[in-house]
């Protein structure tokens, strides 16, 4: 439907001549609601142009701000004709701002499954893929959202990318008693090779425990599904996750597909907000540290929106402590990492996220256990002693 390239390629045929028109791009961080905004414009103006079929607007599973714009055309010549023309220039123009690498590919369709209705989407099957999509509040060309996962898949979710990463972690439990076993075993092991692939890379892995409770942190650049697939095939990783099996409170066998999938899908903690205040790392004054939150239950994601909207404005602060953070959250768990220039205990106000006016919101969302907790540095740091977390290993790749 839209393309930011306008070289003029030579264009097979074939008997039907339908086209197909891929735009991959990337969105830049922040201007999401910009480019959903400029899309919808986009694509009611597009429906009117002669010759255009459909699109449709996808985003990535493995990376959140990575997007793709697919369109089916009659045939090449209405779709250069609007793409050479002046009325298609200005109306992409709000595109612009919004995303960067973008890559126009084009194919003539060869061959359809099913063929009834052939390119054109007035087949009966088109129809009743419509009707369907009618009836259940689905529009055509829009991201769906608020669909409940599939309990097998590991990924519900594009994850959350920012500052050129993404960023996942999981969360599980593990028998009273075997703490120590486990950490011995988890802090134990080779790293994996961090290159995935040519645009892929492990950056970070960060684990901690409090209790039972275990959370893995990881950073990617590219596409977290490649990476954590990746991971797993590594023998390395493997005997670890073998190792670990006889301490876990939920029962996976990683021998069967379905039972891997739905023990990390269970057990997957999407990050929900993060915040950085942009400046570069000096060697190690940066230090990395976890929290998990006493959260009400099912009130862990908005309790990290709030938190990350605190974040978000204490890192920005001239002379701030805190560099970044990562709120990760899921029903009643909320684990936030933070990385901090002092020690944590110096400047508990940065650590936990709180302040007086963020107290006040978060009542609703977090136990702080006494009606009349307050943001003064004794309760503060009593606050971060119940929630710290045991870090077991924080593994950097070289090039990161």
């Amino acid at each position: 439907m839209v393309t930011t390239d306008d070289t003029k390629n030579p264009m097979p045929t074939s008997a039907d001549g339908h086209l197909r028109v891929v735009l991959l791009l990337d969105v830049h961080e922040g201007q999401e609601q910009r480019f959903l905004a400029a899309y919808d414009q986009i694509r009611h103006q597009v429906a009117s142009v002669p010759g255009h079929i459909s699109d449709q607007l996808c985003q990535s599973l493995g990376n959140s701000s990575q997007w793709l714009i697919t369109s089916e055309w009659e045939s090449a010549e209405p779709f250069l004709s609007w793409v050479d023309s002046d009325a298609h220039r200005a109306l992409v123009e709000p595109l612009h701002n919004c995303v960067t690498d973008t890559r126009s590919l084009r194919f003539v369709i060869a061959r359809q499954t099913p063929e009834t209705g052939f390119g054109h989407g007035r087949g009966p099957s088109e129809r009743a893929a419509r009707a369907a999509r009618a009836a259940a509040g689905v529009t055509p060309g829009r991201p769906v959202t608020g669909r409940p996962a599939r309990s097998t898949d590991p990924l519900p979710a594009p994850p959350l990318a920012s500052g050129g990463l993404v960023r996942h972690a999981i969360a599980f439990t593990v028998k009273p008693g075997s703490e120590e076993r486990v950490a011995e075993i988890l802090s134990g092991y080779e790293s994996p090779r961090a290159q995935v692939d040519e645009t892929t890379r492990l950056c970070r892995t960060s684990l901690f425990m409090r209790g039972n409770q275990v959370v893995r942190a990881v950073e990617v650049k590219g596409d977290l599904g490649n990476a954590l697939r990746h991971v797993a095939m590594q023998p390395e990783v493997r005997r670890v996750e073998e190792a670990i099996n006889p301490y876990l409170e939920e029962a996976r066998d990683l021998a069967d597909p379905t039972s891997a999938r739905a023990f990390f899908a269970h057990a997957a903690l999407p990050a929900v907000r993060h915040a950085a205040d942009g400046r570069p790392a000096d060697g190690g004054e940066v230090t990395r540290h976890a929290f998990l939150y006493p959260v009400r239950r099912g009130h862990a994601v908005d309790a990290a929106r709030l938190l990350g909207e605190h974040d978000v404005k204490a890192a920005a602060a001239a002379g701030s402590p805190l560099a970044q953070s990562t709120m990760f959250a899921r029903d009643d768990l909320l684990m936030r990492m933070v990385d901090l220039r002092r020690p944590y205990q110096e400047v508990p106000g940065h650590a936990a996220g709180l302040d007086s006016g963020t107290v006040e919101q978060l009542r609703l969302h977090l136990d702080f256990g006494d009606p009349t907790f307050a943001a003064d540095e004794p309760a503060l740091a009593r606050f971060l002693a119940g929630c710290a977390m045991r870090p077991i290993t924080d593994r950097v790749s070289a090039s990161s």
